[in-house]
């Protein structure tokens, strides 16, 4: 028997597996790394050696209005490691400067102010001038030109005034966009709705080149790219986590040279080589990623590149907030045919997306090829209605995707983590 732990919200599930089932174990070697320096040393020392860059105590000098852009509550970004040490810097070439934390939401519900303690300590929340983004706000945002896409590139005001723009965030591999990180502060993080919708739009989301850990030649990501130079992203803080969120590396710099450098050391730690399997379990690394179910199509995508055509994925996500957002949900439930919702969405032009329908897209995409079991604290009815199967427990789940493959030999692939994976073929 082998025993895995597979992160669920602020806990962990256990399962023994026979052996004979287990067919592989997906993880990414990020776990087998460890950094000579706590995670406060590697901002710091990313500080001072940026790349492609002067350091950002010397870009901040003589610049009064200057915006740091953080990452939001659904990102498990280590802003009381990052955030400090770029006020410090900024500060140590600029003590007078006036500074704005914007929150980058993109399409999301607003942060909480519990939330904002939690991410960035009391201190910060208490001392600094923090604005959270409305992608709806229509008279906070400001059009910059057109993507390269063709759609209206519209962000922030605030950033846009800003005479130095700066961000924190992390890179980890990003189910359409690549990587996350660098350029996603500013497209979709502070960008309006129509920008958004632009940039995920379903011919982009169908793209061959749209996938986890794809940079060259993928259309999103070339939209985002344009997207925060036009904005004039000057600087960014970008680490890596591991599956504790610990930082075990960071880098700092230009936009583009930095986030870079950062995927150039994350692709060659989290490439996991496919194993095929009848089932396979895959979840999206816990709290704060598995929230609601919107979030959790990104760890279904790494099972869906493991799992045999019309095998079942089983998906572990705790989705205490629920489903991620009612358009999310009525595109999934108010059609009992998913193939007449994927046929609608692909009919869409780049400028008739709809709020959330790339996540629907993906998810139908998943559905078409695979039975998807849903471990959660949801309703059974959301689930069913979503077109999937609730479950409350990995074992009821196993039983039931058994059930499903007809099998008495079933072979199973885990993938204890599926955001910190690249799964290749």
């Amino acid at each position: 028997m082998k025993k895995i732990s597979f992160p669920y919200g602020k806990i962990k599930l256990d399962y023994e597996f026979d052996e004979k089932e287990l067919a592989g174990v997906l993880t990414s070697s990020i776990e087998e790394y460890t950094a000579e320096d706590s995670g406060e040393e590697l901002v710091k020392k990313a500080l001072e050696n940026p790349i492609g860059s002067v350091r950002l105590c010397e870009l901040a000098k003589d610049k009064k209005n200057i915006v740091v852009i953080a990452s939001d509550h659904t990102r498990p970004v280590p802003s009381k490691v990052i955030m400090p040490a770029m006020l410090a810097e900024i500060r140590k070439g600029n003590p007078d400067a006036d500074i704005t934390i914007l929150i980058a939401t993109g399409c999301h519900r607003g942060t909480t102010k519990d939330e904002l303690i939690n991410k960035f300590g009391e201190e910060i929340v208490k001392n600094e001038n923090i604005y959270i983004h409305d992608c709806d706000e229509r008279e906070k945002l400001v059009n910059i030109g057109k993507l390269p896409s063709g759609g209206d590139c519209e962000i922030n005001k605030i950033a846009y005034d800003a005479d130095l723009l700066v961000s924190e965030g992390f890179i980890e591999p990003h189910f359409f966009a690549g990587y996350s990180g660098g350029r996603k502060s500013v497209l979709p993080g502070i960008a309006g709705r129509t920008t958004v919708l632009a940039n995920h739009c379903s011919e982009f989301i169908a793209h061959p080149n749209s996938r986890t850990g794809i940079l060259e030649n993928n259309p999103i990501h070339e939209d985002m790219l344009w997207a925060a130079k036009t904005a004039k992203l000057s600087f960014i803080v970008n680490v890596v986590l591991n599956a504790e969120k610990n930082v075990i590396y960071a880098v700092a710099g230009d936009v583009e040279k930095a986030h870079q450098k950062g995927t150039e050391f994350l692709s060659g730690l989290c490439g996991a080589k496919a194993v095929e399997a009848d089932i396979v379990i895959s979840t999206n690394g816990g709290y704060p990623l598995d929230q609601n179910i919107y979030q959790a199509v990104k760890g279904m995508t790494a099972a869906e590149a493991t799992v045999k055509k019309g095998g079942v994925i089983i998906m572990l996500a705790s989705s205490s907030d629920g489903t991620g957002g009612d358009h999310f949900y009525h595109q999934l439930s108010d059609e009992k045919d998913i193939s007449k919702t994927m046929e609608v969405f692909l009919k869409r032009g780049r400028n008739e997306t709809l709020p959330d329908q790339w996540q629907s897209q993906i998810l139908v995409r998943i559905l078409m090829n695979s039975s998807v079991i849903y471990v959660s604290e949801m309703d059974d009815e959301i689930i069913k209605n979503m077109h999937m199967i609730p479950a409350h427990s990995i074992e009821e789940a196993i039983l039931k995707a058994k059930e499903i493959s007809g099998k008495n030999d079933v072979k199973i692939s885990a993938i204890p983590d599926g955001v910190s994976v690249v799964v290749k073929k």
